[in-house]
Protein backbone atom coordinates (compact mmCIF):
# COMPACT_ATOMS: atom_id res chain seq x y z
CA UNK A 1 0.00 0.00 0.00
CA UNK A 2 1.41 3.22 -1.08
CA UNK A 3 1.31 5.98 1.78
CA UNK A 4 0.28 9.94 1.03
CA UNK A 5 3.34 11.86 1.85
CA UNK A 6 2.34 14.55 4.03
CA UNK A 7 3.04 18.01 3.24
CA UNK A 8 4.96 20.46 5.53
CA UNK A 9 4.37 24.28 5.02
CA UNK A 10 6.81 26.42 6.66
CA UNK A 11 8.75 29.81 7.37
CA UNK A 12 12.22 29.90 9.01
CA UNK A 13 10.22 32.76 11.55
CA UNK A 14 8.50 30.07 13.35
CA UNK A 15 9.77 28.44 16.05
CA UNK A 16 7.34 25.86 16.04
CA UNK A 17 8.01 25.22 12.60
CA UNK A 18 11.38 24.34 13.83
CA UNK A 19 10.28 22.00 16.33
CA UNK A 20 8.19 20.13 13.93
CA UNK A 21 11.27 19.84 11.56
CA UNK A 22 13.27 18.73 14.36
CA UNK A 23 10.25 16.04 14.54
CA UNK A 24 10.03 14.78 11.58
CA UNK A 25 12.86 12.74 11.45
CA UNK A 26 11.38 9.99 13.65
CA UNK A 27 8.08 10.42 11.89
CA UNK A 28 9.52 9.78 8.62
CA UNK A 29 10.93 6.42 10.50
CA UNK A 30 7.76 5.18 11.36
CA UNK A 31 5.40 5.95 8.49
CA UNK A 32 7.90 4.92 6.05
CA UNK A 33 7.53 7.85 3.49
CA UNK A 34 9.37 11.48 3.57
CA UNK A 35 7.80 14.55 4.08
CA UNK A 36 7.27 17.30 1.70
CA UNK A 37 8.53 20.39 2.77
CA UNK A 38 7.00 23.51 0.95
CA UNK A 39 8.53 26.61 1.56
CA UNK A 40 5.76 29.42 2.13
CA UNK A 41 5.54 33.26 3.27
CA UNK A 42 4.19 33.33 6.73
CA UNK A 43 4.00 37.30 6.35
CA UNK A 44 1.95 36.92 3.18
CA UNK A 45 -0.23 34.69 5.20
CA UNK A 46 -0.83 36.71 7.65
CA UNK A 47 -1.43 39.41 5.46
CA UNK A 48 -3.75 37.35 2.94
CA UNK A 49 -5.97 35.87 6.17
CA UNK A 50 -5.22 39.16 8.71
CA UNK A 51 -3.66 36.62 10.96
CA UNK A 52 -0.91 37.60 13.39
CA UNK A 53 1.58 35.97 14.90
CA UNK A 54 1.61 34.60 18.61
CA UNK A 55 3.84 37.44 20.16
CA UNK A 56 0.80 39.42 19.36
CA UNK A 57 -2.21 37.39 19.76
CA UNK A 58 -1.18 36.65 23.10
CA UNK A 59 -0.35 39.84 24.63
CA UNK A 60 -2.47 40.57 27.32
CA UNK A 61 -4.03 37.31 27.79
CA UNK A 62 -3.83 36.02 31.38
CA UNK A 63 -2.79 32.15 31.25
CA UNK A 64 -2.14 31.62 27.80
CA UNK A 65 0.99 32.06 26.89
CA UNK A 66 1.94 30.00 30.27
CA UNK A 67 -0.16 27.07 28.37
CA UNK A 68 1.71 27.58 25.28
CA UNK A 69 5.20 27.17 27.30
CA UNK A 70 3.61 24.15 29.25
CA UNK A 71 2.49 22.62 25.59
CA UNK A 72 6.01 23.30 24.16
CA UNK A 73 8.14 21.42 27.12
CA UNK A 74 5.62 18.56 26.44
CA UNK A 75 6.09 18.41 22.82
CA UNK A 76 9.96 18.76 23.64
CA UNK A 77 9.96 15.97 25.90
CA UNK A 78 6.97 13.78 23.54
CA UNK A 79 9.20 13.89 20.28
CA UNK A 80 12.37 13.64 21.78
CA UNK A 81 13.62 17.30 20.18
CA UNK A 82 15.56 19.93 21.96
CA UNK A 83 14.36 23.36 22.79
CA UNK A 84 14.84 26.15 20.31
CA UNK A 85 16.90 29.22 21.40
CA UNK A 86 14.77 32.38 21.39
CA UNK A 87 16.24 34.28 18.50
CA UNK A 88 17.01 37.68 20.43
CA UNK A 89 16.27 39.64 17.18
CA UNK A 90 12.64 38.09 17.06
CA UNK A 91 10.52 38.80 14.44
CA UNK A 92 12.90 38.53 11.97
CA UNK A 93 11.93 39.42 8.11
CA UNK A 94 12.24 36.42 6.30
CA UNK A 95 11.53 37.28 2.89
CA UNK A 96 15.16 36.55 1.36
CA UNK A 97 15.41 33.40 3.43
CA UNK A 98 12.06 31.65 2.19
CA UNK A 99 13.12 33.41 -1.29
CA UNK A 100 16.39 31.36 -0.77
CA UNK A 101 14.57 28.31 -0.07
CA UNK A 102 13.19 28.21 -3.65
CA UNK A 103 16.46 28.98 -4.84
CA UNK A 104 18.17 25.69 -2.86
CA UNK A 105 15.44 23.84 -4.21
CA UNK A 106 16.23 24.81 -7.96
CA UNK A 107 20.54 24.64 -7.18
CA UNK A 108 19.25 20.73 -5.39
CA UNK A 109 20.90 21.53 -1.85
CA UNK A 110 17.30 22.39 -0.65
CA UNK A 111 17.35 19.87 2.36
CA UNK A 112 21.12 21.80 3.70
CA UNK A 113 19.25 24.52 3.01
CA UNK A 114 16.49 24.02 4.98
CA UNK A 115 18.64 22.22 8.16
CA UNK A 116 21.31 25.42 7.86
CA UNK A 117 18.73 28.20 7.94
CA UNK A 118 16.28 26.60 10.91
CA UNK A 119 20.11 26.26 12.82
CA UNK A 120 21.05 29.98 12.50
CA UNK A 121 17.55 31.08 13.21
CA UNK A 122 16.90 28.51 16.26
CA UNK A 123 19.87 27.07 17.44
CA UNK A 124 22.30 29.22 17.06
CA UNK A 125 20.24 32.66 16.36
CA UNK A 126 21.38 35.19 14.60
CA UNK A 127 20.05 38.62 12.60
CA UNK A 128 19.03 36.79 9.68
CA UNK A 129 17.34 39.23 7.83
CA UNK A 130 20.71 40.94 7.70
CA UNK A 131 22.11 39.80 3.93
CA UNK A 132 25.54 39.87 5.43
CA UNK A 133 25.29 38.20 8.33
CA UNK A 134 22.86 35.56 6.82
CA UNK A 135 25.49 35.12 3.93
CA UNK A 136 27.93 34.74 6.49
CA UNK A 137 26.10 31.67 8.19
CA UNK A 138 24.93 30.36 5.49
CA UNK A 139 28.27 29.53 4.40
CA UNK A 140 29.55 28.24 7.80
CA UNK A 141 27.23 24.96 6.66
CA UNK A 142 28.56 24.81 3.97
CA UNK A 143 26.84 26.53 0.82
CA UNK A 144 26.55 28.94 -1.83
CA UNK A 145 24.74 31.54 0.15
CA UNK A 146 25.84 34.37 -2.52
CA UNK A 147 25.11 32.19 -5.42
CA UNK A 148 21.77 31.22 -3.67
CA UNK A 149 20.81 34.78 -2.77
CA UNK A 150 21.79 36.21 -6.14
CA UNK A 151 18.89 33.31 -7.51
CA UNK A 152 16.56 33.80 -5.04
CA UNK A 153 16.04 37.33 -6.37
CA UNK A 154 14.87 35.87 -10.04
CA UNK A 155 11.49 36.62 -11.37
CA UNK A 156 10.51 32.91 -11.42
CA UNK A 157 11.90 32.04 -8.06
CA UNK A 158 10.16 35.02 -6.19
CA UNK A 159 6.90 33.93 -8.24
CA UNK A 160 7.24 30.53 -7.26
CA UNK A 161 6.88 31.02 -3.68
CA UNK A 162 4.31 33.75 -4.13
CA UNK A 163 1.97 30.83 -5.86
CA UNK A 164 3.11 28.39 -2.64
CA UNK A 165 2.09 31.09 -0.26
CA UNK A 166 -1.31 31.86 -2.39
CA UNK A 167 -2.10 28.20 -2.55
CA UNK A 168 -1.24 27.62 0.98
CA UNK A 169 -3.92 30.51 1.28
CA UNK A 170 -6.67 28.68 -0.98
CA UNK A 171 -6.42 25.37 0.56
CA UNK A 172 -7.23 27.04 4.02
CA UNK A 173 -3.54 27.35 6.06
CA UNK A 174 -3.54 30.90 7.90
CA UNK A 175 -0.23 30.38 9.80
CA UNK A 176 3.10 27.78 10.11
CA UNK A 177 3.44 24.91 10.71
CA UNK A 178 0.65 23.87 8.65
CA UNK A 179 0.60 20.15 7.48
CA UNK A 180 -1.61 18.36 4.50
CA UNK A 181 -2.14 14.66 4.48
CA UNK A 182 -4.18 14.94 0.97
CA UNK A 183 -6.98 17.46 1.53
CA UNK A 184 -6.87 17.20 5.04
CA UNK A 185 -5.26 20.28 6.40
CA UNK A 186 -3.47 20.38 10.22
CA UNK A 187 -2.48 23.49 11.95
CA UNK A 188 0.24 23.58 14.80
CA UNK A 189 3.16 21.20 16.10
CA UNK A 190 1.23 19.48 18.82
CA UNK A 191 -1.20 17.91 15.27
CA UNK A 192 1.85 15.96 14.08
CA UNK A 193 0.36 12.81 15.83
CA UNK A 194 -2.44 13.50 13.80
CA UNK A 195 -0.91 14.03 11.03
CA UNK A 196 1.08 10.55 11.36
CA UNK A 197 -2.63 8.44 12.46
CA UNK A 198 -3.78 9.69 9.24
CA UNK A 199 -0.87 8.55 6.95
CA UNK A 200 -0.47 5.18 8.97
CA UNK A 201 -4.29 4.96 8.28
CA UNK A 202 -4.88 4.42 12.17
Amino acid sequence: MTRTAPQFLFDFGSPNAYLSHLAIPAIEQRIGVKFEYVPILLGGIFKSTNNKSPAETLAGIKNKREFQTVETERFIRRFKVKPYVMNPFFPVNTLNLMRAAIAAQAEGVFETYVEAAFHHMWREPKKMDDPEVAAKALASSGLDAQKLFARAQEPDVKGKLIKNTEEAVARGAFGSPTFFVGNEMFFGKEQLREVEEMVLGA
